[in-house]
């Protein structure tokens, strides 16, 4: 994988001035456009089509600093008016065209990127594949945002709502793995932009032929094959190292890939205060 983002960091840089079609770019990368987006918007620590934004406005400034007509250096760039091109300008560097032409900056310049695969230590993850057959998740649904470090209040606020009773009845509907209430995040941007929404659902997992009560959300998930990673520890810091380290560790040695479907967190067991857990993450993959 770590081979497959460092060809599309090359081909981004040599196509700066078109418009990247990166489903085509993925297949014939030999990955998926959804794996794609997700591994490097992890381990670049910002989304795909941010990154080629920066990228380009970085190039464009060289040219706007020069004597050629702003709207020509637009066009060069896929702008369709001076404008538009100087929005996206001013969203990377923070100042117009006309004020670096005028100042010689100020300039935010954007690296290539360079990704590199590093081995800090021996630690090994805990982790099985499962074959499961398809199954509904079934609870409350919200549409919150995507939050990457600590506790996320949107979701906070969806689970403290239900009743006390509530819990107990999910409980007592799960049915098949993964066991227990589960946090279940579907609808997820690709490129898993922090404050993007995804669905979230407060749930438990069911048999596909299980009757679901009228009144409960359900999202159906097809059969397939999931990587489960167990982790222990300060909650939710431990389950945020490892989902991090299976983009940074895992999935670029393995022989495993992403597949779209909801990720999903099964509290195995926890402190009574939620300051530490144990849990397992279930993430939807394929062989490569």
């Amino acid at each position: 994988m770590i081979a497959v983002l460092n060809r599309l960091v090359d081909f981004i840089e040599t196509h700066l001035s078109e418009e990247i079609e990166v489903t085509g770019l993925a297949s014939s990368l030999g990955t998926t456009e959804y794996h794609l987006r997700r591994m490097f918007s992890s381990l670049a620590g910002m989304p795909l089509s941010e990154y080629v934004r920066r990228r380009r406005m970085g190039v464009a400034a060289a040219d706007v600093v020069g004597n050629g007509e702003l709207l020509g250096i637009a066009v060069r760039y896929g702008y369709g008016s001076a404008e538009a091109f100087s929005r996206a300008f001013r969203s990377v560097h923070g100042v117009s065209p006309g004020d670096v032409r005028r100042n010689g900056g100020p300039l935010r310049i954007q690296p290539q990127l360079r990704f590199r695969l590093t081995v800090d230590g021996n630690n090994s993850m805990d982790t099985r594949i499962a074959e499961h057959p398809a199954f509904r998740l079934v609870g409350y649904s919200a549409r919150v945002p995507l939050i990457h470090h600590g506790v996320n209040p949107h979701i906070q606020a969806h689970i403290a709502s239900l009743p006390e009773a509530e819990h107990l009845r999910l409980k007592d509907l799960s049915n098949t793995e993964p066991a227990g209430l589960l946090q279940v995040s579907a609808d997820v941007d690709p490129d898993y932009t922090e404050g993007s929404e995804l669905t979230y659902l407060h749930g438990v997992a069911v048999g596909e032929t299980t009757p679901v009560p009228a009144d409960l959300d359900a999202i159906e998930v097809p059969a397939g094959t999931w990587a489960v990673f167990r982790t222990a520890g300060p909650y939710p810091a431990a389950l945020q190292s490892t989902w991090a380290a299976t983009a940074t560790d895992w999935f670029p040695s393995s022989l495993w890939r992403l597949r779209p479907g909801p990720s999903i967190v099964a509290i195995l067991d926890r402190a009574s205060d939620f300051s530490t857990a144990t849990c397992e993450l279930w993430l939807p993959v394929e062989r490569t």
